[in-house]
């Protein structure tokens, strides 16, 4: 079997690991301590993220998306593949180093991505981006740390808070959906989208799509309106 070969390296903002990036072959993973955050050959549920929520919002003439967390680029794909030429994708990723990761060594799985004109890539944190704008989004994907509970960065507790929540319904336009990317479900999650006033709802997918894996949890959250 190839071995791995660590890539390249960078420190967490706020955290006490680092993350590492690994090739062996044309296969690709990012770790943390550990953890495998993601590997290029498990895209399902992220594809799943995008493809869900921009079910959602067809109907908007100009769709704007903000996606929080760039990984493998699997979420940004799929939501290019789905939303029309009329839309416009803002990718925040906290790590410099992961955007150059996909620019660099990860250039062929990104492919024309980055470079397609309804992309802008932001290099900030996306609670932050998220807490700056009023009425600006039709759909804020988070695909950020594992899920609700945080594991990457203590601060990522921030966006999925109850404040954190509410500034994100105040983000969205009316009839705009929250989704949340999770490794796993969280009940406690769910009534607090619920107690933020969204209209909440919990979908199982699979972390390789229809070759199955294992199962990982999006939630879909709309704001009333619209």
């Amino acid at each position: 079997m190839i071995p791995w070969t660590v890539l390249d390296t960078a420190k967490m903002p706020g955290g006490t690991d680092e993350l590492r990036l690994k090739q062996r072959g044309a296969e690709f993973s990012i770790m943390l301590g550990t953890n495998e955050l993601m590997n290029s050959r498990l895209s399902g549920s992220e594809e799943a993220l995008a493809k869900l929520s921009c079910d959602r919002i067809r109907s908007a003439p100009q769709p704007r998306i903000l996606i929080g967390g760039l990984g493998m680029g699997f979420t940004l794909r799929a939501a290019l593949a789905e939303i029309g030429e009329t839309a416009e994708i803002v990718v925040a990723e906290l790590v410099p180093a992961v955007v150059a990761w996909a620019r660099g060594p990860m250039a062929e799985v990104f492919g024309s991505s980055l470079a397609d004109p309804r992309v802008t890539i932001r290099e900030t944190d996306v609670g932050a981006l998220i807490r700056s704008e009023r009425n600006a989004y039709d759909a804020i994907l988070l695909d950020v740390d594992n899920g609700p509970e945080a594991l990457t960065r203590p601060a990522n507790d921030d966006i999925y808070n109850l404040s954190g929540l509410h500034a994100a319904k105040a983000a969205l336009r009316p009839g705009g959906v929250l989704a949340v990317w999770s490794s796993a479900p969280d009940n406690q999650f769910t009534r607090r989208l619920k107690t933020a006033g969204f209209t909440a709802e919990e979908v199982s997918v699979r972390a390789n799509g229809k070759r199955g894996g294992a199962r990982h949890t999006i939630w879909l959250a709309v704001k009333s309106g619209g």
